[in-house]
């Protein structure tokens, strides 16, 4: 089952899109926290408050959505409201610490310089995949005449990754090289959470 097969089982069966939907909210609302947690206590930017802050509306707006499908559904992001519940709690996480990991190695930074390295990097990586999955995403909303929309999702996601591209090339001149080294550990990560979640999805087609 590729990619576009999956979302279309998942916006086929209400109870599996609900817990779509939350997946993506838990997923928007970690990584706008993790934005949060790498604010400096006094050097915070304009883009990184706007960015945390657009990542929680994201979340916000995800959950929303649910109310068009099930206004019973999803209340929080317990295990049960969650497709591949493990697998999408450390995606962040473990991206996280493997790009710190590189950047330390790489850059040899300091303990505090760390941080911010890791929000440039780790970011630029969520908003390609966010390019790309969004889209893909809202065109199978659209074929199936869904009543969920994310095109205003798409929109402020691409407007994030153009942002990320001028805070990197303001970091480093060779940004793009550190830049696919920290996309290929989140395409593995992203691998992993798509298979946990189609084994997921396949299991409760087929019962």
């Amino acid at each position: 089952m590729n990619f576009n097969e999956l979302l279309i089982t998942v916006v086929r069966q209400d109870h599996t899109h609900a817990k779509w939907l939350n997946t993506l909210s838990c997923m928007e609302n970690t990584g706008a926290r993790k934005i949060s947690a790498c604010e400096h206590p006094s050097e915070v930017n304009l883009i990184q408050l706007k960015h945390a802050a657009e990542e929680h509306r994201h979340a916000y707006y995800l959950k929303r959505q649910i109310l068009k499908i099930d206004a019973a559904a999803c209340k929080g992001y317990h295990h049960n409201e969650l497709l591949a519940p493990m697998a999408t709690r450390h995606y962040l996480h473990t991206l996280d610490v493997q790009a710190c990991r590189y950047l330390k190695q790489h850059f040899g930074m300091t303990k505090g310089e760390i941080p911010y390295a890791a929000y440039l990097f780790v970011t630029y990586a969520i908003e390609v995949r966010a390019d790309r999955l969004y889209p893909v995403y809202q065109d199978i909303l659209t074929a199936h005449a869904s009543k969920i929309n994310v095109k205003s999702i798409i929109l402020e996601e691409e407007g994030h990754l153009e942002e990320m591209i001028g805070q990197l090339e303001r970091f480093s001149a060779d940004w793009r090289f550190h830049a696919e080294a920290v996309s290929a550990m989140e395409n593995q990560l992203y691998e992993d959470w798509i298979g946990a979640i189609t084994g997921e999805v396949i299991k409760r087609d087929d019962a």
